[in-house]
């Protein structure tokens, strides 16, 4: 998935067009993207905003962007836990303890990526969907190493889209009573379920 590395630093603009994706990104989970101006997004990124729109032409561009990274992190966390191991259970039981890295922000903001499928479907519908192919990737990965474990792929799909629907129910709990029990409870049933 991912190309040979290199020690070159990225071009000006490249590390600046980056800048600005990151920022947003960070700044529509916290403030929400209502609430985010593209003023807010080049002041964060320490970017003149006369120089964002040479990078992105309008807010919905630039949120595509945002989910374009919540995509490509979805897959290199994915391409990452395939690295540790080839065993499915490994693999599954490592996916969670990297999910579980994540607790402490999904506790304060709830998800990024729930949030962006939630705050852009109206105004940036293109970048809503983007959004959602992170939890398509997390849900396919999961149904894969489950269905190589033996389970019938109908079941593995079933039991994948549980997981995740298991997650996200307990982040939006998690977070909107402030109480970090309920993720790690939630954590703990997911490694359960997966063992299984």
């Amino acid at each position: 998935m991912s190309g040979p590395k290199s020690d070159k630093k990225p071009k000006r603009g490249d590390a600046r067009r980056i800048a600005l994706v990151q920022a947003a990104a960070r700044l529509f989970w916290v403030q929400g993207y209502s609430g985010t101006s593209l003023a807010d997004v080049a002041k964060a990124a320490d970017v003149p905003i006369g120089n964002l729109y040479y990078y992105y032409k309008s807010k919905a561009e630039l949120a595509l962007a945002v989910a374009s990274l919540f995509v490509s992190q979805t897959e290199a966390l994915v391409e990452n836990v395939c690295d540790e191991t080839e065993n499915s259970r490994s693999r599954l039981k490592v996916l969670v303890a990297r999910l579980r890295e994540t607790q402490g922000e999904r506790i304060a903001y709830g998800c990024p990526i729930a949030a962006a499928c939630r705050d852009l479907r109206e105004t940036a519908p293109e970048a809503s969907e983007k959004a959602a192919q992170s939890f398509s990737i997390l849900i396919g990965f999961i149904g894969q190493e489950l269905g190589r474990t033996g389970l019938r792929p109908s079941l593995a799909m079933a039991k994948a889209r549980s997981v995740i629907a298991d997650w996200q129910g307990g982040i939006a709990l998690a977070h909107a009573l402030n109480q970090p029990t309920i993720l790690v409870e939630t954590y703990g049933r997911m490694e359960r379920a997966l063992a299984k």
